[in-house]
Formats: structure tokens, sequence, C-alpha cells
């Protein structure tokens, strides 16, 4: 299929991308199931995403996955009509059938092969649920060939017995297919075999529309069907058939209630004696079939109560695709996009570096129009921004496979609860998450979580779990993974961290640094090797992970209550809204989102604590007070003299800290540039970006300059707080 030639390939592409879509509504819906949910519309969408990935599998020949999505749909449309009451272990079966379907799609895709046994187990378990062994339902290959149009679709009038005809009502269709019903890999000779199904038909296939073989599109459907049914069926229920085409055709069902009986004006006019007697005919059901849709248009322009009760029921379905259209852009397009943006404010920042160093007026027209051009090129900006960022919540379902499978290999209960799942992230950093988050949940499963008879000796649920949650803070993105279990042994962790030759014997840490070691390389507190963990490859690889985005990860944990691992990431990857200071002859650049307020020390603001360390006053409190320079090793200790600048910052734990600068330049968007590998990541450097000018300045992340600090801040902290209370 890499054959750019082959007209199929594209439609394929598009299959397979309406799959992930199918997969994660699959997901859902099985999770609101999971969950208790009794809307018969829940079961209504996982249904109806097995057998659209059905459907357009055998448009492509994919017999592996048709034959197994078969299998799968067959015993949702038993929990659907309501024969099948689902229990848990039900419910784990579909969770299952729905990773291996997800990996049938993969398959199909890559172009590679899947153990054949893993079908086989999973269909033999799920036909057990029908208490059948299912083998002999097979698809048959050829329902999914590609057909022509020389369908013999104007089947013969059928003789209807006088028996039947009293409860049988007179339908006609007309169903017209769109481009996008085939594109989806639809077929419309099933739908008309369901259709007869109901009832009597009689199939009539227009080609009044067909244009001459020089004028026709071959992409372009040209004929329509119009059907007459005679059926006891409800209108409902013939609109059902088409549920899975909905928004993809031209449907319209006229019934004996005249609603779609507009086209057809002249039909009335053949019996005026009916008029008369309305009331007489439409209360005795007993005569010919024809009465009952006859008297209402003629008689009345308002048909009677009880039929009009129907009528908002059967118009509710059609009205539902008011869908947003959507535009599949290549992945590529997108990033060339992005870094024409990135350029664009390069540009835009050089421009305005060179109308103020020419000595302008700010009221000139240059500088007006400089303004107008700043404006448009935010706006341009956000929207690629817009664009690049998505949901976290294809990430977070990939993780309830994760806890699935650990739970398993370990034997444990585990639930997986997610927060925050419409927290929007750059694509980028949602593709580069999947790694670090799926070792953090098994180490939460497997580590982190007790052992189920042991949960239940403590008196905690049988059920361990597991949250996954997602939030904006202070213009970063917070991704915490928290368990209910046992907590860190800190005692334990020490031990082994000596054993393994990782710290000194007499090392004195608080307990932040002892959770903190967990990030070594090499460090495991697995007492023998699994296929989850035990190899001491797993925390080093997160944190590497997390750091190369730009992000960072933090440890809380209580004994006997849990623990939790705090992931805080960059909103993009791309451009950041930045203050652009100086320090010590250097050009720095700090995000703009962190900082407060910016200060000018007075001769009375600043408190020390003891030799080398201060607090600064600030509205009847005390924060720490750092010198940015002396941080980052561009200059010695000095005295903090009155009149120097400070940035009063936030952290995203709600704490504050005062940061010593010699000047601030400009407020402005910068292009934010990733380092190389090859390049030291020295502390509280996230990234560099391009001035006007030309010149390279390193893009900081305060908290991380903070934090780098260690005991020293935690010392401050404490002395501030105790200062406060004595004043």
């Amino acid at each position: 299929m890499s054959d750019q030639n082959d007209p199929m390939a594209e439609i394929r592409a598009s299959f397979f991308i309406e799959c992930e879509e199918l997969m994660e509504a699959l997901q859902d819906g099985l999770q609101e199931l999971d969950d208790g949910s009794e809307d018969p519309e829940t079961i209504n969408v996982v249904f109806r995403a097995v057998h659209s990935i059905k459907g357009g599998a055998g448009a492509f020949g994919l017999e592996a996955l048709v034959r197994f999505a078969h299998r799968y749909e067959t015993v949702l449309d038993e929990v659907r009509n309501g024969s099948l009451q689902p229990d848990s272990e039900a419910m784990k079966l579909f969770f299952l059938a729905a990773d291996h379907l997800s990996d049938l799609v993969r398959a199909c895709r890559d172009e590679t092969e899947l153990d054949e046994a893993t079908s086989d187990e999973l269909l033999t378990r799920l036909d057990a649920l029908l208490g059948e062994d299912g083998g002999s339902e097979e698809v048959e290959p050829e329902e999914f060939e590609v057909q022509g149009l020389s369908l013999a679709l104007d089947l013969p009038d059928l003789d209807v017995d006088d028996t039947e005809a009293d409860d049988a009502t007179l339908y006609t269709v007309r169903f017209k297919p769109e481009q996008e019903l085939f594109a989806t890999g639809n077929e419309p000779l099933m739908l008309l075999r369901n259709l007869c199904d109901l009832g009597d038909a009689t199939v009539r296939c227009n080609f009044d529309d067909l244009p001459s073989l020089t004028d026709l599109a071959p992409e372009t459907p040209y004929v329509e069907w119009i059907i007459e049914l005679k059926t006891e069926a409800a209108e409902p229920e013939i609109r059902d058939i088409f549920e899975f085409v909905d928004g993809l055709c031209e449907l319209e069902i006229t019934g004996p209630q005249g609603e779609a009986a507009a086209p057809e004006p002249d039909a009335p006019a053949e019996e005026p004696p009916a008029p008369p007697e309305p009331a007489a005919e439409a209360a005795d059901p007993a005569p010919a079939p024809e009465p009952p849709a006859n008297v209402v248009p003629m008689g009345n322009k308002e048909p009677p109560a009880p039929e009009t009760a129907k009528e908002p029921e059967a118009e509710k379905k059609p009205a539902t695709p008011a869908a947003k259209s959507v535009v599949r852009v290549d992945l590529e397009r997108i990033e060339r996009l992005v870094n024409l943006v990135g350029e664009l404010v390069i540009n835009q920042a050089m421009l305005s570096q060179s109308l103020d160093e020419a000595g302008l007026s700010p009221h000139s027209d240059a500088m007006n129009g400089l303004e107008e051009f700043q404006r448009l090129t935010r706006d341009i900006q956000d929207s690629v921004m817009m664009i690049r960022a998505q949901p976290v919540k294809s990430l977070f379902q990939r993780m309830s496979r994760i806890v699935r499978e650990s739970s398993a290999a370990v034997e444990k209960e585990v639930r997986l609860v997610t927060e925050g799942e419409a927290t929007e992230v750059d694509k980028t950093v949602i593709e580069r998450l999947a790694d670090p988050l799926t070792h953090m949940i098994r180490n939460a499963v497997d580590h982190g979580l007790e052992a189920t008879e042991k949960r239940e000796e403590l008196g905690k649920s049988r059920a361990g779990t597991v949250t996954l949650t997602a939030a904006h803070r202070s213009g970063r993105v917070i991704i915490e993974v928290a368990d209910d279990g046992a907590g860190i042994n800190r005692k334990r962790v020490q031990e082994i961290a000596v054993n393994k030759g990782l710290i000194s014997p007499d090392a004195q840490l608080s307990d932040s640094e002892i959770d903190n070691l967990l990030f070594l390389p090499g460090f495991s507190t697995a007492k023998q090797v699994s296929n989850l963990s035990g190899r001491g490859v797993g925390m080093d690889v997160v944190k590497t992970s997390i750091q190369s985005l730009g992000g960072r990860i933090t440890i809380n944990s209580e004994p006997g209550k849990g623990t939790t691992f705090s992931i805080s990431l960059p909103l993009t990857l791309a451009v950041l809204d930045g203050m652009v200071v100086n320090v010590a002859e250097e050009t720095l650049v700090l995000p703009l989102n962190v900082v407060v307020e910016t200060l000018s020390l007075g001769p009375d603001d600043v408190q020390m604590l003891r030799p080398g360390n201060y607090v600064v006053r600030w509205r009847g409190g005390f924060v720490p007070l750092y010198d940015l320079g002396v941080m980052l090793g561009y200059r010695s200790h000095r005295k903090t003299d009155p009149g120097s600048i400070v940035l009063l910052i936030v952290l995203e734990d709600g704490s504050r800290a005062a940061l010593v600068i010699d000047g601030i330049q400009d407020q402005r968007q910068v292009v934010i540039k990733g380092l190389d590998d090859s390049f030291y990541r020295a502390p509280g450097i996230a990234a560099a970006t391009i001035l006007g000018d030309g010149q390279i300045a390193l893009i900081l992340d305060p908290a991380d300059v903070i934090s780098g600090m260690g005991h020293i801040r935690g010392t401050d902290l404490m002395l501030s707080e105790r200062k406060i209370a004595n004043e």
C-alpha cells in the first residue's frame, strides 16, 4: 500500500485515521457501561464503532479484522437487544476484545501479522457468552468484495396475504447514498437487504440523474433507490436500519401520516367523498389499510393528536448529525506552518528593535503599523498553537489498557480513574509522554498498590485505585499519577541505595531527597525481576524523558495513604511569552506567566536570616530572596543594594520567591529552540531562543533553578515563616 500512485492509498489511510476515532468512542462507551450506565445510546455507540470498523475493513479485504469484528459485534448486538446482560467478567472480556481489535487495526495498517491464537481464544470466550460455539457464523468475504451496480434491485412484487394486510402499513422510502457513505466502507446492498427483511418490499433503482459517460465522475454517486415497503414495523424501526449512515445519504420516508406526503400533492384529489366522515373512518381501524392514510391529509389540515405525537420522535434522529466538518491535515504541513510562524515572530522582533533604534516617535505611522503587525502575529501564533493542541484523552485511554495488563500480570484488582481528559496539550508533548506515563502506571500498579489480601487486612477496598489527572496551572500542564497504596518505604529505599553504592552510609537525607533516589539509574525496589520491573530502567527513563520536554517531575508520598507523581510541562514547545532580562551582562528570558510583580528594593526591604541568605518584605510578609546571577554561577555572592530590581515569581505549589536581576529589557514573544543532546543540561535552563538582534538567549525555568538550591530553599522558607510569626 506504499505505492503513491495507488488511488486507494489515501482512502485506506483515512480509514485507519477514522479507526482511531472509533476506537476512542468504543473505549469511552465500554467505560460508561462498566461504570453502570443504563443509557441505551451507550451500547449503540459501542456497537456502531465495531460495526463501522468491520464495514471499512471489509471494503479493503482485511479478512482477519472483519472476522474478529463481526463476532465481537454479534455479542454486542445481543447486549443491545437486551438478550445478554453483561456482568463484571463480561465487561473485562469486552475490554480485552477492544484492545485486541485495536491491535488488529494497527497490524493491518502496518501490514504486519498477529498471532491468530490470541484472536481464536478471545472469540471462543465471546462465543461462550452466547452459549454457542459461534464457529458456524462466519462472514462471507463476497459480501465485502467490490461489486458493480448491476444488482438485482428491481425485486418482483410479492403477493401479500390479506390476513396480514390489516396490520401492515405501506411506506415509500427514497434512499440516495452520498460519496462519504462509500468512503466509510458502507454497502447499500446490505441496507436494502435489511430493509426487505422488515416486510414485503418492491425496490426500484432510479438512474435519471446518471450523466453521459464523458461527464461521469467515478467517485460521485448518481443513483437512488425507491422502496415501497409494506410492513408492521413502525417508522423508527425503518430509520434504525440507516442509523450507521445517518448524514451520509439522502433519506426520505413517506408514511401514512402524510408528513412526507407533501411531494405528492395531487394524490388526495382523487378522493373527494372522504372528508364528510373522517371521524368514523379514524375510529374504525378494521377497514382496508388505505383509509387512515388518506383521510387525514384531505379532511383535516392538522392530523389527530395521537398521530402527531409520533412525528417529533421520527424527526429527532435526522436532526442529530449537525457535526462539525473536519479537515485532516498531514502533521508535516502543520509543523512547517509552526516553523514559519516562529520565523515570523523572530522577524517581527527584529523589525521592532530596528524601529526602536531609529528613534521614531511612538505615535508615528511606522510604530502604529508595527503594533498592528505585532497583534496579527500573536493572533496567527495563537491560532496555529490551537491547531497543534489536542486533548490528553487519547493518551489517557492508552493508559487504561496498561492498567488492565499490569494488574493481570501481578494478580491485583486495580481501577483507573481519570480526570481532566479535555485538557489540551501540544501534540508533540502528548506523543512523547506515552512512554513516561506507561512506566509510571506500571510502577504504581506493581510497587505502589498492596496485594489484594493485604489491602483487606488494612481495611482498604479490595481494588486499588490509580488516579490519572491533567490540568492547567500557572501557565503549565500538570499531570499527576496517584495511587492509594502503601506509600514509599523511605527506610528501605535508603538501605537499597546504600547497598548499591549510590549514597554513602552516613548520608543525612530529607524525605524529598530519599524520594528522588528512585530516579537514579539502576535503582529498583523490586525483590525479583519480572515482566514489569526489577531491572532499574524505569523511573530514570521517566525523568530523562520529562526533562527533554522542558518539564520536571516531583514525588509526594504519605506512608499508608499512597504516592503522587506530578509532572509539570510547558503548554507548547514552540512559542513563549517571555520577559527579557539582564543578569551579569547576560541576556535571559523568563516565562511571563510565573512573574507576579516587579519590585525596586528599598533600604529596609531586605532582612538577613543568616550570612548569605536573605528575605524580602512584601505585602506584610516575607519572601525568600535569591540572586539569579549567583544561582546560575555568573558571579560570586554580593550584597543586595537598595534600588536593585526584583522579580516576584509564583511556583506551581503556590509558594513565592524573589529573584534579583540587573535590568528588564522587554516583554515579548520568543521562539523556543530546544537544546541539542550534546549540550550539558544545566539545572534551570529549559531552552534557548533567538532575539531580534540575532543574539541567542537562554530560557530559564525559575522553579527548577530554585529547586536546585535544595535544603537551602527549605530552610529559607522555614525561617521566613518563623520571622513572620515573631513580628
